[in-house]
């Protein structure tokens, strides 16, 4: 099976935040239906004019899949060209192989690929600028910076950088 064909496979975002019936739920529909996109950001998805097809890696337990999840559906809310299928990490590891970080498969990891499914780039777990101030150490930078990244207010660093993926 190949990405197109695991793609097809997927399940939608209703059907994946109704496979929990609580908190995991509760909390990921909380962070979609908060989801406020800067207007510049907003101008740049409408501005895709071609297919763009998004096979998300995720599980709904997930703490990093409750907030970005939400915010590749919000791309596609705004903009149909934008086709978002979402499987499950477990049992499809050997499709991640060459998306891992540090020899591990993350998630979410949202493998961004063109109408012919050619890979063109992947999001993986967080947005840089998360990875960046915790590499920096500064150990109250990084529990302020989480406790936001956790309420969803990073969600528009998350959507740049997929988009950026379609500017190369």
């Amino acid at each position: 099976m190949d990405l197109r064909e695991l793609f097809q496979r997927g399940i939608s975002f209703i059907d994946f935040v109704n496979q929990d019936k609580d908190t995991y739920k509760e909390k990921t529909l909380e962070i979609y239906n908060h989801i406020k996109i800067d207007e510049d950001i907003l101008e740049v998805i409408g501005s895709i004019h071609h297919i763009v097809h998004i096979l998300v890696f995720a599980e709904i337990w997930c703490p990093d899949c409750m907030i970005n999840v939400p915010a590749v559906q919000a791309i596609s809310d705004y903009n149909s060209n934008f086709n978002i299928s979402i499987v499950s990490r477990e049992g499809n590891e050997s499709y991640m192989e060459n998306y891992k970080v540090n020899g591990k498969a993350k998630i979410p990891t949202f493998v961004i690929m063109d109408d012919q499914f050619n890979v063109l780039g992947t999001f993986v777990e967080q947005p840089i600028m998360i990875k960046e101030i915790e590499e920096k150490g500064k150990q109250v930078e990084i529990i302020v910076a989480r406790r936001k990244y956790r309420k969803g207010e990073y969600i528009n660093e998350s959507i740049k950088e997929i988009l950026e993926i379609l500017k190369k």
